[in-house]
């Protein structure tokens, strides 16, 4: 063999391994490759669903934050996730439900439905929960004050209760006989408004038997 025959072939191994295409794919294509089928942790779908809200209705006048908790039990709700919509004679009309996931509002609609609806549950956006009210437990509504009554007779049957002055509401409404009145007033606490609707309710002010209820 000629050593030109044995150099030609020596060159054409060279010019062929350079165009391998096992030998030059790019050395990340294998981790790149990795990097897309890593799977995506569950927090992501977590995070991604969110809350949903719902507004309950025919629930009765004096039913609790607890009661509705209790009856949909199992659907990750709290005190905090819970809020009462009034009109304006603070009469309640609806409760605002916020859950924290799709998957908990599902829930708490086939117990609803399950238990013989005595609620009715409708789906709401965020929106609807953002400007409802949230008392809290911490306002007092005091009805049947006389219309001749002021403000001062108002506070001094405050009196001894850590109220805010700059949250009193007046609402009137005609009676039989007279104009009353009642006044929605913000306390410090949900307890000190508990004690003051144990202490007041019923008793006079400006010698009229007043009734005392908390706003949830």
């Amino acid at each position: 063999m000629s050593k030109l025959s044995f150099l030609s072939r020596r060159a054409l191994q060279y010019r062929v391994s350079l165009f391998d295409p096992i030998r030059w794919r790019p050395s990340r294509s294998f981790s790149s490759v990795g990097e897309q089928q890593e799977p995506v942790s569950d927090s992501f779908y977590e995070s991604s669903e969110g809350a949903a809200y719902g507004r309950l209705t025919g629930f009765g006048r004096n039913t609790l934050k607890t009661d509705i908790i209790h009856f949909l039990e199992g659907c990750d709700l709290s005190k905090s996730d819970v809020k009462f919509e009034y009109n304006n004679s603070f009469t309640p009309i609806s409760m605002m439900l916020r859950f924290p996931s799709q998957s908990s509002y599902d829930a708490a609609l086939r117990q609803t439905t399950r238990k013989g609806r005595l609620y009715k549950l409708d789906k709401i956006n965020s929106g609807h929960w953002d400007i409802t009210e949230s008392h809290d437990g911490r306002t007092v509504l005091i009805q049947g004050i006389p219309s001749n009554a002021a403000r001062e007779d108002i506070e001094r049957f405050l009196s001894g209760c850590n109220f805010d002055p700059a949250s009193f509401r007046f609402i009137s409404r005609n009676a039989i006989q007279n104009t009353v009145k009642a006044v929605a007033v913000r306390v410090a606490t949900g307890l000190e408004a508990v004690n003051f609707q144990i202490r007041k309710n019923r008793s006079l002010c400006f010698n009229a038997p007043v009734t005392v209820r908390v706003l949830q």
